[in-house]
């Protein structure tokens, strides 16, 4: 018998199949599942017309229409103003880019939304070789996109959720607390609530000016870029919101956060950077914040989303090396921040 979660995603599937006819697709279009991860997202293909699309089907509670809304808005201001490549939303045979779907058996309605196909291959993040050179085109990138929002009057006036403390770490996360993170015994836990202490206050800090804070990708990792030949697409703006342009680094280094080579990463992020954005010293001294930022709230994600497949592609053996390590990671940043 399915448990609960496993109904749930025979339901959304169902979802993804009738969703093909909020849209100008043929009756033979097929639907097959991509990955489940905030959000469920699916390759359609038609091959009558010889179209394939992207529909992503989103997480009820996650974001607002209009939040949904103020994402396309921010994709078309890059498309228009950037030579960067992204996903085109598609509109349904009603004209809205976001389509509500419901079913009887489902207390949420769920919102989707269809993006163009993009052709290409995420860089390969086990190849340790070439990782410098991709992190020095993803500190363009980033800068790219930064500039972007520095220079659009309008960005500040969309409907968008902040990443700021608390809906980081604070008492209202978006992510899941990493309290609730396995293997959590009381030493750890004083150790994560003293880096928490720290980051919160050095952010204070730091401050919200508007050359240090905007709105920014969230989730700026290599795994978010398509290469296609020479050309770059970024992906995946849902976790896109008003929060410091500095955590896009510490986005970059999910998972990979405790690596030795993680100094060298951020030499050659900074220098595609800085390639065309300034960047001052005060700020760069402060990245290792929003590094140790981002690993307590992957250990809120990885506890509240068992279910995604992330969790399952690392593998137990691999979360637990992950947590042991992450109490390294916070004894080495409490040794030079607190």
């Amino acid at each position: 018998m399915p448990t609960g979660f496993q109904k749930t995603e025979e339901i959304i599937n169902e979802l993804a199949q009738a969703a093909k006819y909020h849209y100008d697709l043929s009756e033979s279009t097929e639907v097959r599942l991509l990955n489940r991860s905030e959000n469920t997202t699916y390759l359609v293909e038609d091959v009558e017309k010889g179209v394939r699309t992207v529909l992503r089907i989103n997480r009820p509670g996650y974001h607002s229409p209009g939040e949904l809304i103020g994402e396309l808005l921010w994709m078309d201001e890059i498309r228009k103003h950037t030579q960067l490549v992204v996903p085109e939303p598609i509109a349904g045979l009603n004209g809205e880019y976001v389509q509500t779907l419901q079913h009887t058996e489902l207390p949420h309605a769920y919102n989707c939304i269809m993006f163009s196909f993009i052709d290409g291959q995420a860089p390969d993040e086990s190849d340790e070789r070439t990782l410098l050179k991709q992190f020095y085109t993803l500190g363009e990138i980033t800068a790219l996109l930064h500039e972007n929002v520095r220079g659009w009057g309008n960005s500040r006036s969309i409907s968008r959720f902040s990443w700021n403390y608390d809906s980081m770490l604070g008492e209202h996360p978006r992510w899941g607390k990493w309290q609730k993170a396995a293997g959590i015994i009381p030493e750890l836990k004083v150790l994560y609530e003293r880096a928490s202490r720290v980051i919160k206050r050095r952010l204070e800090l730091f401050g919200e000016t508007g050359g240090r804070f905007g709105l920014i990708h969230a989730d700026l990792r290599l795994a978010n870029l398509l290469v296609n030949g020479d050309e770059i697409a970024v992906i995946d703006f849902d976790d896109c919101g008003f929060g410091w342009f500095l955590y896009d680094f510490g986005a970059a280094v999910s998972f990979i956060e405790h690596k030795p080579f993680i100094p060298d990463l951020m030499g050659a992020w900074l220098e595609g950077y800085r390639k065309i954005r300034a960047l001052s010293g005060e700020e760069e001294k402060e990245i290792p914040t929003f590094v140790m930022l981002r690993r307590l709230m992957l250990m809120g994600w990885l506890a509240s989303h068992s279910e995604s497949d992330k969790p399952k592609e690392l593998g137990d053996d691999f979360l637990e090396d992950y947590s042991q390590k992450t109490a390294a990671l916070a004894e080495a940043y409490l040794s030079r921040y607190a």
